[in-house]
């Protein structure tokens, strides 16, 4: 994402204008586009004009238009985000009020005014914007007659092909069938690779199966780049690496990112560095689940005592079209960082994104155990459901105690 103004006043009020350069920077620029922001860019409307003899001509032009945000659509095959909402700067073609739709597409700049700008969306600015943060990552997913070629950025998972390749079984005495199937669904991943894998970008490119089809799968791989000269794939071959999965499905990258030789491999990269946040997160729920909690209220109490040391949340929640909710966790993401937690802002296009979002999309781990926020929440509920006080008593008001105190000074 190339940056090309931005201007933020001292209540936070502002604008930034962005050229979104890549596939990722279309995700970014979802996250942080919301209801009720403006946008100003470039776009196409059909304008109809009447002429004094009552024909009536159409013809697309090509103009500026500022909207209000309404809602927000993003195609993740072609990368585009379909902007709605209604003409709030008077254009000579179109009326204020009137709705229409602008197409952001990569290499096209925009401009985004927001009337505050958290420190959430002003962080993805920097990260979209910040070149050395991206380490890409490819992998083939596969099992027999199923395989997913993915690409695994910083910020989210994207599968650039599912192939679904029938292979025939083994039959006794024969299997020239099962060869054949086999060969055509290598090939299809073969092609998929070359077509979908930039290796100037990528770090390593993991092959994941269950059994012995990811190594069937490498030595299919450079036998055909020998027998067809591919000197691309030759001198990138120490980039694959071969781990096991338990199914060709995408739900094993968390199995992958969790395997000891790509962490290593991947030890640099932001979505290794979530995977092993929430591995640890899982591991003290198992170990000391006084100082493992999820679910904003709990969470909200332990960082109100100083005790996270570790928070991880979902970018999800940042997205809430609530603005009190939203500002709820941005202040908690603040007030963690306050008392000196690492924070982790997870992608919802990610495993482990889509993992945490299963925990209510907030999630951490404690510096020291509190065992009594459990017990607090159990007296909440109790006092909320019967009316009673910690003690099973009716909560009494103050002037309530000023008379039970008389009762037994006499």
């Amino acid at each position: 994402m190339k940056l090309v103004k931005q201007f933020i006043e001292k209540d936070k009020s502002g604008y930034v204008t962005l050229i979104p350069e890549e596939f990722e920077d279309m995700w970014h620029v979802y996250n942080l586009i919301q209801k009720h922001d403006q946008l100003r860019a470039v776009t196409i409307r059909r304008i109809q004009s009447e002429s004094s003899t009552g024909s009536v001509d159409s013809q697309r032009i090509r103009l500026t238009l500022t909207i209000s945000v309404d809602n927000v659509d993003f195609d993740t095959q072609v990368g585009m985000l379909r902007i709605n909402g209604r003409v709030i700067v008077e254009n000579p073609h179109v009326k204020l009020g009137t709705f229409h739709t602008i197409d952001l597409e990569m290499n096209r700049s925009f401009t985004l005014i927001k009337p505050e700008w958290d420190i959430i969306a002003l962080e993805r600015v920097q990260e979209a914007c910040d070149i050395a943060k991206k380490a890409d990552v490819a992998a083939v997913i596969c099992q027999e007659g199923l395989a997913n070629v993915c690409l695994l950025t910083s910020s989210m998972t994207i599968i650039r092909q599912h192939i679904d390749c029938p292979v025939p079984r083994k039959r006794k005495g024969s299997v020239t069938n099962y060869e054949k199937g086999l060969k055509r669904f290598f090939e299809q991943i073969y092609q998929a690779i070359l077509r979908h894998i930039d290796f100037e970008i990528v770090k390593c490119v993991i092959l994941g199966s269950p059994g012995f089809v990811r190594e069937q799968l490498y030595d299919y791989i450079f036998a055909e780049a020998v027998r067809t000269d591919n000197k691309t794939l030759m001198q990138n071959r120490s980039k694959f690496i071969m781990v096991h999965t338990s199914t060709g499905h995408k739900q094993a990258l968390q199995e992958v990112m969790n395997d000891p030789a790509i962490k290593i491999k991947l030890a640099d990269t932001k979505a290794a560095q979530e995977v092993q946040a929430l591995d640890q997160f899982y591991e003290m729920m198992n170990m000391d689940p006084d100082r493992a909690f999820y679910g904003f209220k709990d969470v909200s109490k332990a960082a109100e005592r100083g005790a996270i040391g570790t928070l991880l949340v979902t970018d999800e929640l940042f997205r809430a079209a609530d603005i009190t909710k939203r500002r709820q966790y941005i202040a908690l993401v603040e007030s963690a960082r306050a008392s000196g937690a690492k924070v982790f802002v997870f992608s919802s296009l990610h495993v482990s994104g889509e993992n945490l979002n299963q925990l209510t999309g907030v999630a951490a781990i404690l510096t020291f155990p509190l065992p009594d926020l459990d017990d607090e929440e159990e007296v909440e509920e109790a006092v909320e459901d019967t009316g009673m006080d910690e003690d099973g008593m009716p909560p009494m008001h103050s002037n309530q105690n000023h008379e039970v105190f008389d009762a037994i000074l006499g």
